[in-house]
């Protein structure tokens, strides 16, 4: 019995910078197909901004067919503001992945930390550079929310779309629904 292949998509959401990857699974072996960020102005409207990010997303997934999406949850700290803008660009990223049928696993930042580096409280650099090494990349991506985005999606292909409170809880990962500024590929 041949190993299952999956395409997986990564998104790490903000509304400054939206960093998307896109991850090709076939059985264990993962390889980067594609990367980068959807970048939009302060100074332009809420909507505008929101608009470019679903559509942006929808054109990303129209081009690489992912039948899975890992994202990164909204994370408060200490600025709620700025927790709301993300949650806002989150939300216009998954109008996109609600349209496009695929499957979404949501996963906190030290859920995707910890099962990319090995600890939940992995710093920026570390998480960039074990994308590098996990995808056997020759650089370590750019922009950090690029990074970020392939990290949630090996994240997804570790945990088969299901986080940590899911499995706890016993519950499936999420049901079914129905390009970007700057881009590279990985070859």
């Amino acid at each position: 019995m041949g190993s299952v292949a999956r395409t997986v998509l990564g998104i790490d959401p903000g509304l400054a910078n939206t960093g998307w990857g896109i991850v090709r699974q076939e059985g264990a072996r993962l390889e980067c197909v594609a990367y980068g960020c959807i970048s939009s102005r302060s100074d332009d409207p809420l909507a505008q901004r929101l608009l470019k990010v679903t559509s942006q997303m929808r054109a990303v997934i129209a081009r690489f067919q992912p039948e899975c999406v890992g994202i990164e949850t909204v994370w408060f700290g200490q600025n709620v503001t700025a927790a709301f803008a993300t949650g806002q660009a989150r939300g216009a990223a998954l109008v996109a992945c609600a349209e496009g049928g695929l499957q979404v696993g949501e996963f906190s930042p030290s859920q995707i930390k910890l099962s990319v580096v090995g600890t939940g409280s992995a710093s920026k650099d570390q998480v960039a550079y074990m994308v590098r090494h996990v995808l056997g990349l020759r650089d370590v991506p750019r922009p950090d929310h690029a990074a970020d985005a392939l990290a949630a999606a090996i994240c997804y292909t570790a945990h088969d779309g299901v986080s940590r409170a899911e499995e706890r809880f016993g519950r499936a990962a999420q049901a079914r629904g129905g390009c970007a500024s700057t881009e590279r590929t990985c070859a």
